[in-house]
């Protein structure tokens, strides 16, 4: 088939970035004829609360790929679509994750075009109101077929959009070619002691991640408590300040470090090296792409139970579910944990990790763009 795919690659950095990149490369791998059309920035600087967003490390960079376009320079977009256009797909593929790119989406959605299939990370902003809410129903209204990443929203979509194809696929690990770095040397460098053990939180930081939960329940652990906790990523608004305030009243200052701000891929490589476990102290969310790069690195995943996370880190098997909302309950995990379970739980990290791949996750839009097609009336 001959798809267009929409959206950040190559030098952009974050999930939507490196999920979309990858996304391409198994595409191009099962022999599709690819178009990749891409940003030259991602969002307006009032929007965005990082202090750049490209790293050149953060996606590898594809061959043909074209930079036409920014989401919110209405001048750029003509040319984006006519490239698109004259290109002849069988299929346009857009992700959704932001009322942000809307107006993009709304204009080149318009008049005649290929079926669109959008790959929804989420069906609207995480808080969003019912602006934002109502902005999402509007494009995802345009496409003729969705992607998602948990049964929960293809449930979803399905109730929404009757008659619209739909599949759901857990994102796949993202995974480095880079040389893995030697867990004990990254641990003597990070002057984590052999009986300590190490949590991690990685990502972007911001109030629905429960960060601030994750604190609290370190402060509920004994003053001989083996864990240390490292919380890495760009805090969302004021949120860093918070945070470290929170860490010096609880007292955690001996055994929390917080490094705020983006994270390179090279420094990500060694987190996860010296990582015990990763934790995921969401009061909400859909799904997470830290989540199987950790497992397929043998890095067990203790994570609350909401959106899709149960779907990725099968509980007892590759890490531990808990209620969301709890400090005891992430407290009495990390308690448990103390003894002889990490080392089950990361391997059977390692085994859960090979239930995903992007053959698959490929294959599985595959069907959606052909079911699409019959749909629309242009399949052969």
């Amino acid at each position: 088939m001959r798809l267009t795919v929409f959206g950040p690659g190559f030098p952009l950095r974050g999930g939507i970035a490196t999920t979309t990149t990858a996304l391409v490369q198994a595409l191009e791998g099962r022999g599709h004829q690819v178009q990749f059309l891409t940003p030259s920035r991602q969002y307006p600087r009032r929007l965005y609360p990082g202090a750049d967003e490209k790293d050149p490390e953060a996606c590898p960079q594809i061959a043909g790929a074209q930079a036409l376009f920014a989401p919110f320079e209405p001048w750029t977009w003509p040319r984006a679509r006519r490239q698109a256009l004259e290109f002849n797909a069988d299929a346009w593929i857009i992700p959704y994750w932001t009322w942000a790119w809307a107006p993009f989406w709304r204009f080149l959605l318009l008049g005649s075009r290929p079926p669109t299939i959008a790959v929804v990370h989420n069906l609207h902003d995480h808080g969003a109101g019912a602006f934002r809410q109502w902005v999402a129903v509007g494009i995802l209204n345009r496409c003729q077929g969705f992607l998602t990443h948990a049964n929960f929203l293809r449930t979803a979509l399905l109730g929404s959009f009757s008659g619209v194809p739909v599949a759901a696929y857990p994102l796949p690990p993202v995974t480095p070619k880079r040389p893995i770095p030697d867990k004990l040397a990254v641990r003597r460098q990070m002057k984590i002691g052999p009986e300590e053990r190490l949590a991690l939180f990685l990502g972007l930081i911001r109030p629905y991640k429960g960060v601030d939960v994750l604190l609290e329940a370190f402060a509920r652990l004994s003053e001989s408590s083996s864990w240390r906790l490292v919380v890495a990523g760009e805090p969302w608004g004021g949120l860093g300040r918070i945070l470290s305030a929170q860490v010096e009243a609880l007292h955690l200052s001996d055994r929390v470090e917080l490094k705020f701000g983006w994270i390179p891929e090279t420094e990500v490589d060694q987190l996860l090296s010296a990582a015990d476990i990763l934790v995921l102290p969401y009061r909400s969310g859909t799904q997470s792409a830290v989540a199987p790069m950790a497992l397929s690195r043998g890095l067990p995943v203790l994570s609350t139970d909401v959106g899709g996370l149960g779907e990725v880190v099968e509980d007892g098997v590759s890490g531990l579910l808990v209620e969301p909302d709890s400090p005891r309950a992430l407290a009495d995990a990390l308690v448990d944990l103390e003894g002889e379970g990490l080392a089950r739980l990361a391997a059977g990290a390692l085994v859960s990790s090979d239930r995903w791949t992007w053959a698959g996750y490929s294959e599985t839009l595959e069907g959606v763009v052909v079911s699409s097609m019959k749909k629309t009336g242009r399949a052969d």
